[in-house]
């Protein structure tokens, strides 16, 4: 069972639209490692347009910084909240969580279950990953 609002990968404001018309809670996340290559202000951009064209929508977000301690440090001084951060080096965690911390932000270790929606035929599994296993089975 997923804790919190189920995940949906996104790659552009196409895919966030999409999931927001459905009215249901959730999280959106990034590709993986998409600070790396999009930056950290194209994911604030691109959250901001959403949040003006669906400001009665429940949604979190959250930007996959992959291994990269100056891109989860970037990220944080953007003014993001939720970064995924997974080094194989634990001080940099410890050094990047602290930084979070003095920021109000949240670190996420792993990638939660997410339906990505560049996997072919995801946008038909849509409706039912927001609604939950209840109703998806």
């Amino acid at each position: 069972m997923r804790a919190g609002p189920p995940a949906v990968t996104i790659h552009g404001l196409e895919d966030g639209e999409m999931v927001l018309r459905l009215r249901r809670p959730v999280t959106l996340l990034s590709a993986p490692g998409a600070a790396l290559y999009a930056g950290a202000g194209w994911w604030r951009a691109l959250i901001a347009t959403l949040r003006a064209r669906h400001p009665d929508r429940v949604f979190t977000d959250v930007l996959d910084c992959a291994d990269a301690p100056g891109r989860a440090a970037e990220a944080l001084r953007a003014g993001q909240t939720r970064i995924l951060f997974y080094p194989e080096n634990p001080a940099n965690v410890v050094a990047v969580q602290a930084m979070a911390e003095a920021c109000g932000a949240e670190v996420w270790t792993a990638r939660p279950e997410a339906l990505d929606l560049a996997v072919r035929g995801a946008d038909r599994k849509l409706a039912a990953w927001l609604a939950g296993p209840e109703t998806s089975g």
